[in-house]
């Protein structure tokens, strides 16, 4: 397994301002009430930077870089493991 950095969003802490959605709009939609919608997944190298920013940026600090335990491309996530032998 490799560790990965995925966003997060505190629903009870978020006031729906959007500033995360102009920030990072390749992984953060929002909905029609102004909520960020999440996309799953680690967020891409080349995109940290402003997934950083994001977080920085928001005014009530409701968004934040998690570790994201992420399976290696062996086996897809959630299958079952193989019995042995």
């Amino acid at each position: 397994m490799t560790r990965q950095l995925e966003l997060s969003v505190d629903r009870i802490k978020c006031d729906g301002r959007g500033l995360c959605a102009e920030i990072l709009p390749e992984m953060i939609r929002l909905d029609s009430w102004g909520y960020p919608i999440i996309t799953p997944g680690p967020v891409p190298d080349h995109l940290m930077g402003l997934a950083q920013r994001a977080v920085d940026d928001c005014p009530v600090l409701a968004i934040a870089l998690r570790r994201a335990e992420t399976r290696s491309a062996g086996r897809a996530q959630g299958a079952p493991k193989e019995k042995e032998r």
